[in-house]
């Protein structure tokens, strides 16, 4: 399924916004994503595997809070991150 992955990511993709991954699962997508581009999950996961709190998941739209969401090859997912800083 088709990624689209918010600047502080893509420095893990070389530069590349729109990434595939495959997963049945929102986690499995994530999983497979850091399989293709080791240390990106951690970006976006912590360690209680909870989404970190400047990050959003949009599947198709929504916003998912759950990991454990069931997703198809057909979904679309966003992944945007919180600017911060002074």
């Amino acid at each position: 399924m088709k990624v689209n992955l918010p600047t502080p990511l893509i420095e893990y993709t070389g530069g590349i916004r729109d990434v595939t991954g495959e997963g049945a699962t929102l986690d499995a997508l994530l999983r497979d994503l850091d399989r293709q581009y080791p240390g990106i999950r951690f970006r976006m996961i912590d360690e209680q595997d909870k989404v970190r709190a400047h990050i959003k998941l949009f599947v198709n739209g929504e916003l998912e809070r759950s990991l454990k969401a069931p997703l198809t090859d057909r979904d679309k997912i966003v992944i945007v991150a919180a600017l911060s800083g002074g």
